[in-house]
C-alpha cells in the first residue's frame, strides 16, 4: 500500500479480484507525514491516465511524457501503472507525490538524487484549462481548435471565467476527413467508448 511514494515493483491502478484500488496521498505538509489533501490515482476509464486531485477535485491529468516513464497495464483484471525494477543496485527509481501536489520520478544513482521528471511542468497542465474544442499553447494561452470560435456561454470558475469554443458552422456529415492534430493530450474518456483495435 504506497503512501506519497511508488517503489518499483509496487502498482498504482485498480484489481479487479480483489475489488482494490492504489493511490498515491501526500503529506499535509514537508514535515508533518499525516496523509494530506492531495491524492495521486490512476483513473480506470477506457484509455488510463493519471489525476492528481486535491481535495476530491481535479488539478493535473497527466500526458504523454508521464506515459512514456512508467508501464500501463490495462486488461480485464487489472489497470494499473508500476515502475520498472532494474538488476543496477547503484541506482533505484521512485516515483513520488509532493505535499504541495507535484509528482515527481527520482532516481538515486550512489546516494545521490536525480529529479528525472516533474510534473505539472506550466500553466497549460492544469486540469481542463481551456474547456472544450480549444487548446493551451507554449505561451499559456486559450486557442480555439480549426473550425470553432471563441463564444456561447461563459464557464465561470473559482479564478477565472474563459469565454467556450463553439462551432463555426454546422456539423457537416457528408465531410469523410477529421483533423489531425499534434502534441495534444487525449481528452477525458470517462464517458466514451473506444475500440482499441482501430488503427
Amino acid at each position: 500500500y504506497p503512501t506519497d511514494m511508488l517503489l518499483p515493483g509496487m502498482k498504482l491502478g485498480w484489481e479487479r479480484p480483489k475489488n482494490l484500488t492504489k493511490n498515491l496521498t501526500s503529506w499535509a505538509s514537508l514535515y508533518d507525514p499525516s496523509s494530506g489533501s492531495r491524492v495521486f490515482a490512476i483513473e480506470k476509464w477506457e484509455v488510463s491516465h493519471g489525476l492528481i486531485t486535491n481535495m476530491g477535485q481535479p488539478e493535473f491529468r497527466t500526458g504523454p511524457s508521464y506515459s512514456n516513464l512508467v508501464n500501463i497495464t490495462e486488461t480485464e483484471e487489472e489497470i494499473s501503472h508500476s515502475l520498472n525494477i532494474t538488476t543496477n543496485v547503484n541506482s533505484i527509481s521512485l516515483l513520488q507525490l509532493t505535499s504541495v501536489g507535484s509528482l515527481r520520478l527520482l532516481e538515486f544513482i550512489g546516494g545521490e538524487m536525480h529529479i528525472l521528471f516533474q510534473f505539472p511542468k506550466d500553466d497549460c497542465d492544469d486540469y481542463n484549462t481551456c474547456g472544450d474544442n480549444s487548446y493551451c499553447n507554449i505561451s499559456g494561452k486559450c486557442v480555439c481548435i480549426a473550425g470553432f470560435q471563441p463564444g456561447g456561454q461563459y464557464a465561470m470558475g473559482l479564478t477565472k471565467s474563459e469565454q467556450r469554443c463553439v462551432r463555426k458552422s454546422q456539423l457537416s456529415c457528408q465531410e469523410k476527413e477529421f483533423k489531425k492534430i499534434k502534441n495534444m493530450k487525449l481528452p477525458d474518456t470517462e464517458y466514451t467508448i473506444v475500440d482499441t483495435k482501430v488503427g
